[in-house]
């Protein structure tokens, strides 16, 4: 059911904006239908940008389009329920050699037929959205600009329904721009191809030494945002103990930029700056005791890890690693997560672990 909503999701998507913003023929000063001729005039006072949209089908064609998808909705869905499932896997050592090979035959089988439909369906999708400038992908903001322009139009033009639509489209268009969706290096495991990324909160703190920092510094950097705490004994390990952080950010020199964060709000300038030259950071301690920006992300521990990519949006969020104080779950071997994520980041891959659950000292916000 997962997988399902998320291909359902995607469609939605497409259809928002696919949506034939210049072809609704609602509006008039007088609340009358536009005629063709009047939406000619339209288009004809936005030079350029009504013909680069190339041709639109009409309501019906986009509605026999959205049946057709449904319709391959309904099999992929039977077809991931017939699936065998990550079950019938684990039992697998124990079949017999027909057996085995019958389930990897029916798991090949199964796969190669919802790839098909997912396929179907992305070339049903691309119908839909219908042509795009070349120029809208390499610029998102362009499309902005266009439906600015489209809407200054229609109110010009007292298409008073039709600036309403516009305007409508342009909030959720806005609202998208926070958040990013991307595809992983694994297209064939259906429902986990998209993955969506939260942009992340802009903020200005100054450091317990004086120096004023915003995020907005390392644009174009990959940027590590560490929850500190000199107080807590978790934070204590990864400095007097493993030394984790310092050469994690050594390691990561050049590529990176790592900034501690103290969101306590009894800790003073003096005990930052203090344990800064003990350990020689080669980053600064941030002050948050208002515990602003601390909310803001959501920070819930020390140490709490946020990676933030290139483009501004969390790629990773979560513990430092999966050995509290040294102990390694039994069974496990050792994953520093940042030192993989970052790794993975710098290759031009998809973080394959975005999410776990930081532990240690809950952060201690002013109340």
């Amino acid at each position: 059911m997962r997988r399902y909503l998320i291909v359902s999701v995607v469609i939605l998507m497409a259809l928002v904006a696919a949506w034939p913003v210049l072809g609704q023929r609602e509006g008039g000063k007088d609340g009358q239908v536009l005629s063709e001729e009047e939406m000619q005039q339209l288009r004809a006072r936005v030079p350029g940008r009504a013909a680069s949209r190339g041709i639109v089908f009409g309501r019906e064609e986009q509605l026999k389009l959205i049946e057709a998808i449904e319709e391959q909705l309904v099999k992929l869905k039977e077809a991931i329920k017939q699936a065998p499932d990550r079950e019938d896997f684990r039992k697998l050592p124990e079949a017999s050699p027909e057996a085995q090979a019958k389930l990897r035959k029916e798991w090949q089988k199964t796969r190669q037929e919802q790839q098909q439909m997912v396929s179907v369906i992305q070339q049903q999708l691309t119908k839909l959205a219908g042509p795009r400038s070349p120029a809208r992908i390499e610029r998102p903001g362009l499309f902005l600009n266009e439906l600015k322009a489209i809407h200054e139009t229609a109110v010009k033009e007292n298409a008073e329904k039709t600036a309403e639509h516009i305007e409508r489209l342009i909030t959720r268009y806005q609202r998208g721009q926070e958040e990013r969706l991307i595809i992983s290096e694994r297209p064939d495991r259906l429902g986990e191809q998209l993955i969506r990324l939260k942009k992340a909160p802009e903020f200005t703190l100054t450091s317990f030494d004086g120096k004023t920092v915003s995020l907005s510094d390392y644009k174009g950097k990959f940027v590590v945002l560490e929850w500190f705490n000199l107080e807590c004994p978790f934070v204590q390990y990864h400095y007097n103990t493993a030394n984790t952080m310092v050469d994690l950010a050594k390691k990561h020199k050049g590529k990176i930029a790592w900034l501690a964060i103290n969101s306590t709000s009894h800790t003073t300038p003096e005990a930052n700056k203090t344990f800064a030259e003990k350990h020689k950071l080669p980053y600064l301690i941030l002050d948050d005791r208002s515990g602003k920006v601390g909310r803001a992300y959501n920070a819930t521990n020390t140490p709490h890890i946020f990676i933030i990519d290139t483009k501004g949006f969390i790629a990773y969020d979560g513990a430092i690693d999966n050995s509290p104080m040294g102990n390694t779950p039994q069974g496990q071997e050792l994953i520093n997560y940042v030192d993989k994520a970052l790794t993975e980041l710098k290759a031009g891959r998809t973080v394959s672990i975005r999410e776990t659950k930081p532990y240690g000292c809950t952060v201690k916000y002013a109340n």
